[in-house]
């Protein structure tokens, strides 16, 4: 595997995951696999569990991780094929990357999307741009699109937590104060897609997801009957795709509570508002993974970046 940008670039994903548990049980033991290595991580967006995971997981593999908030520490970056850069953007990706990748074994890239360009966004023009002009791999942080590294960990918990052969994992859509991303919400599917489980959507009319992404997943707008014998719960806010960028529906009453999920587990990937997207309830009892999950950032990380760098070793 030379780059990772997407849930589908794993081969088999419950061999990722039992690699990953096993990295998790013993998360030094390959520590001189990175040495002298150097792992770039640029942020065009902000981040918390991305940006300490992915270095800690560096670190257990013996890497040198560099950071750089690439929209407040650098030259504005041109991404325009033949653009006449008389305007505010002092560098082109062609130079940017082909520099980094002097610096760095492997760059890691986060850029949010525009949720204005629905075209642009699905381009993937900041990742691929990366994959095109950088000599090194390049490893996904999130995208307009997509965030791979937090769907593997969501089924590395998931895995871990099952407790029963085939369980019923739910995605469904939760209130917000402003219109999000559908990256987790892609990668979460296309994952789910790839496991053993019943899998199935909850979300108002309006906010159906890409459907090149959902496929024949089932889709329901009831969060009531989405939520019925379900073993998971994954909540996450997404914007309108088809009125792409739109905040279409605010509707309160899609809230997660403890009545509706009953002895559910509950995921989410953090940041989550607290009574407005989940309440309470539900985040402070025992039925809450988002702390698990969010220690399972740094071994899907571990995981991705072991298997670059044997290759490129």
């Amino acid at each position: 595997m030379k780059h990772y940008t997407s849930i589908n670039d794993i081969d088999n994903i419950n061999a990722w995951i039992e690699e990953a548990k096993a990295l998790k049980a013993n998360p030094l033991k390959h520590i001189e696999l990175g040495k002298n290595k150097t792992l770039g991580l640029l942020f065009f967006n902000s981040s918390l569990r991305t940006r300490l995971s992915t270095q800690k997981a560096a670190l257990n593999l013996g890497m040198n991780p560099i950071v750089m908030n690439v929209s407040g520490d650098a030259w504005g970056i041109e991404f325009g094929d033949g653009t006449v850069m008389n305007g505010n953007t002092a560098e082109h990706i062609k130079e940017a990357a082909a520099v980094v990748s002097q610096y760095c074994d492997i760059i890691a890239v986060r850029a949010f999307p525009t949720l204005i360009d629905k075209a642009k966004d699905e381009s993937e023009q900041v990742l691929k741009s990366f994959t095109k002009f950088a000599s090194v791999p390049v490893i996904n942080m999130e995208s307009a699109t997509g965030h791979p590294l937090q769907g593997l960990t969501d089924a590395i918990t998931i895995s871990e937590h099952a407790k029963v052969k085939k369980p019923k994992v739910v995605l469904s859509w939760a209130p917000h104060i402003k219109a999000l991303p559908h990256a987790v919400a892609n990668s979460f599917t296309q994952a789910m897609q790839k496991m053993d489980v019943e899998f199935v959507i909850a979300n108002p009319e309006g906010y159906n997801l890409n459907p090149e992404i959902t496929g024949d997943t089932p889709i329901y707008h009831n969060q009531y009957e989405a939520f019925k014998d379900a073993d998971f719960v994954y909540t996450k806010n997404w914007s309108s795709y088809g009125d792409y960028g739109k905040v279409v529906n605010t509707d309160p009453n899609w809230m997660i509570t403890k009545n509706k999920i009953g002895d559910a587990k509950f995921m989410h990937c953090l940041p989550v508002r607290r009574n407005v997207v989940v309440e309470d309830a539900v985040l402070d009892s025992d039925s809450s993974l988002v702390i698990q999950q969010a220690n399972n950032r740094t071994y899907a990380a571990q995981l991705v970046l072991k298997k670059i760098l044997e290759n490129i070793k």
